[in-house]
């Protein structure tokens, strides 16, 4: 496996990423993978098209979304 080293990091950043590997019940550095892993395997190209209709919030009924039946204007040849 790999190894990556990242220098000059904020403290602040530092502090949070310690604090959220201990919500976590993990060590920082199994944080800082599994957040590097979540960002980057493009979790969007992985969804299929039924789970984007899924997604889509429920916003109203059909009725809200019918069209006009408008039969245009009469026209002399």
């Amino acid at each position: 496996m790999a190894q990556l080293l990242v220098r000059n990091l904020d403290p602040d950043l530092v502090t949070r990423l310690k604090r959220r590997a201990a919500e976590h019940g993990r060590s920082t550095e199994a944080e800082h993978r599994a957040l590097l892993r979540d960002a980057l395997k493009g979790r969007e190209r992985d969804r299929s098209f039924k789970r984007h209709l899924l997604d889509i919030p429920d916003v109203g009924s059909d009725q809200d979304f019918a069209r006009a039946r408008d039969r245009g204007r009469r026209v002399k040849l």
